[in-house]
């Protein structure tokens, strides 16, 4: 088995036990960046000079709790002296003079930066192929599109280019990406992981996670980078657990609800169904107590978050205007047509579409009628979750829709895009931690269940996936690619 199959705790238990150095693990990690990366096209920015440079210090050095480990990140994550582009013509010459905190506390544990990963411009999108650059395509079918905004975390990891990445989650895009790609993809509670230094879209719903190959790798991280930041005025100081500990197969006496609207939603392909319903069925094998519930207002998640992300969205786009972030047009006449020049090329079609709706829901006249009302339905929709979560430790429902669709075949239609959010979106929401893991194959793609916990349950949520994980084999299923099996 090569160095790049293998996930990051499997790679530091070879390190430990000697097996490897560090540099061999980071030169394969780029052997097989340099092979598929050019069909797969998940990097933005490779910072490979600087990773051999760190691998060879830390050969002799390893203290962290990652140490010598490669990592790559969602290219919203400022990093000091690499650019972050957010995936958008605005923003793609600029240079950060410091890390995201989450960036910090991985590089303080000895953890290697090995890129920057594509994205939708500036995390607005399901699909990847709204970055400015190029589309990522899905390494279980090149033709297909490998979720977003996150679509280049998950598939560098599908692919075997990096054994986990940094993406962050505003309305499914960590888990939506995870499940077309056949890999792990968590989401924290909102506030249990600092924001800042990640760019914001919508500032209310936008949380930093973690996509890997395996639940145990997630864990790891998040031990990482979870807890409170001074800097993040919507970081929650409370206690940080060790989340391996909940790394536990036994889940009898486990009480999982199955909300009926999610399994009845009009446009559900019925494999998906049915295999999320034979997963539930595993977890009533291993001793679970599985029951049907509702949760009324899920149909109202979507419309109250088209509303609600455009408008925060626009608010925190409105610092890119030329004169303090971002492109500048320098042959405009006069300031207004400057700042409309700047924003009008920095800018693509979904960026724009998005700020002049949340301009017009937070417009005099409008915002009671839009945005306080799609507010009250967030409320109701909360507390849906927590009427449940009375009663019940977990929620199961499918993560997605549909399998990955074809490149192009959405793109076309925003409307149908927002819809394969229409599972994760309620989460944000309502801020709870959520994970998509595989749970089986429709047609030879990949198909994600989505796990969700209660507000600051991440140990429950990564106990009830691993338990799921070691008692099934689909997580060890890997894309092909070129026909070679990775």
């Amino acid at each position: 088995m090569e160095l790049h199959e293998l996930g990051l705790r499997d790679l530091q238990n070879k390190l430990n036990q000697k097996e490897v150095s560090v540099q061999e693990i980071v030169k394969s990690i780029f052997k097989r960046i340099h092979e598929v990366d050019d069909k797969v096209k998940s990097f933005i920015t490779l910072d490979e000079e600087n990773a051999l440079k760190k691998a060879a210090h830390l050969q002799d050095s390893r203290k962290g709790q990652i140490a010598g480990l490669p990592f790559a990140l969602k290219d919203v994550f400022c990093t000091r002296g690499l650019r972050t582009t957010c995936a958008s013509r605005m923003l793609e010459d600029f240079v950060p003079i410091y890390d995201a905190t989450a960036v910090s506390r991985l590089n303080s544990e000895q953890g290697i930066l090995v890129g920057k990963l594509n994205m939708d411009e500036f995390a607005m999108g399901s699909s990847t192929e709204l970055s400015v650059f190029f589309p990522t395509r899905n390494p279980w079918d090149l033709e297909r599109v490998p979720g977003g905004s996150s679509g280049g975390c998950a598939a560098a990891v599908a692919a075997g280019e990096v054994p986990i990445a940094l993406g962050s989650d505003t309305g499914g895009s960590i888990r939506q990406p995870a499940a077309f790609c056949g890999v792990v993809g968590f989401k924290p509670s909102y506030g249990r992981v600092s924001r800042w230094g990640v760019v914001a879209c919508t500032s209310s719903m936008d949380q930093a996670g973690v996509i890997a190959r395996k639940v145990e790798d997630c864990a790891l991280i998040m031990n990482i980078i979870a807890g409170h930041d001074p800097l993040d005025a919507t970081s929650v100081n409370i206690e940080v657990p060790d989340y391996t500990s909940f790394l536990n197969p036994d889940i009898r006496g486990l009480k999982i609800a199955y909300p009926g609207e999610y399994f009845q939603q009009a446009g559900v392909d019925k494999q998906v169904k049915d295999l999320v319903f034979k997963a539930l069925k595993k977890y009533e094998e291993l001793g679970a107590i599985i029951e049907e519930v509702s949760l009324p207002h899920t149909r109202y998640a979507l419309p109250a978050y088209c509303i609600i992300s455009p408008a925060e969205a626009s608010t925190n786009l409105a610092c890119y205007d030329g004169v303090r972030f971002g492109l500048r047009d320098y042959e405009a006449d006069n300031v207004l047509d400057m700042y409309c020049n700047s924003r009008s090329a920095g800018f693509g079609d979904e960026v724009k579409r998005r700020i002049m709706l949340g301009t017009y829901v937070l417009s005099s006249g409008n915002y009671e009628k839009y945005y306080l009302k799609a507010m009250q339905v967030r409320r109701l929709i909360k507390n849906d979750f927590d009427k449940i979560f009375k009663e019940y430790d977990l929620i199961i429902t499918p993560t997605t829709p549909t399998t990955a669709f074809k490149l192009g075949a959405e793109i076309d239609n925003p409307l149908t895009l927002y819809g394969n959010d229409i599972f994760t979106v309620p989460v944000n929401l309502a801020g709870l931690p959520a994970i998509s893991i595989p749970c089986g194959f429709s047609d030879g793609l990949p198909v994600g269940m989505q796990i969700i916990g209660p507000t600051f349950a991440e140990g429950r949520v990564l106990n009830a996936a691993y338990a799921f994980e070691q008692n099934t084999e689909y997580h060890k299923n890997k894309p092909a690619l070129g026909g070679e099996p990775i």
